[in-house]
């Protein structure tokens, strides 16, 4: 059975989350010197919103990919992965700044905007766009609703009371 075409479902939700993310993160960018608590809520917003978008591609979108594909093991969720980790590395670094409310973080944000937008360039022209002619609506629609289904502890963590 050929798959349909899902009027790029995954690629203009995905791609509307990078932007998201994005605002959040220039947000937090402008405002960590003048207003550092501020600055923060709109880190933590990004934060988590950048660990759920990272669960959301690794347990549904790449399984579904590699399922489509067959290309486990290599191939661009391979990659994609390892990516996830180095962004996690550098999102991390940040994050202690951030913790010690330490606005000098310029070097650990511009290495963190490298990783992600090399990254979201990835899969902005790889891994959404061939999804969306790989499978249709309703395993569009199923993978959205696997998407909701996880549970928010996953990604959901940062900074206690900081």
């Amino acid at each position: 059975m050929e798959a349909q075409k899902t009027t790029q479902f995954i690629m203009n939700y995905f791609a509307a989350d990078h932007d998201r993310l994005d605002t959040l993160f220039m947000e937090f960018a402008r405002l960590k010197r003048r207003d550092f608590p501020k600055a923060k809520e709109y880190f933590k917003d990004f934060l988590r919103g950048l660990k759920r978008h990272i669960v959301w591609e690794e347990d549904v979108l790449f399984p579904l990919f590699e399922n489509k594909t067959g290309m486990r093991n290599s191939g661009p969720t391979a990659v994609m992965r390892q990516e996830h980790r180095l962004i996690g590395a550098a999102l991390e670094e940040l994050h202690g700044k951030v913790r010690l409310a330490d606005p000098d973080c310029d070097a650990e944000a511009d290495k963190l905007l490298d990783l992600l937008g090399q990254h979201n360039a990835k899969e902005e022209t790889v891994l959404y766009p061939t999804l969306d002619q790989l499978i249709r609506s309703e395993e569009a629609a199923a993978a959205f609703h696997e998407m909701e289904n996880i549970p928010a502890e996953r990604y959901n963590t940062c900074c206690g009371a900081h």
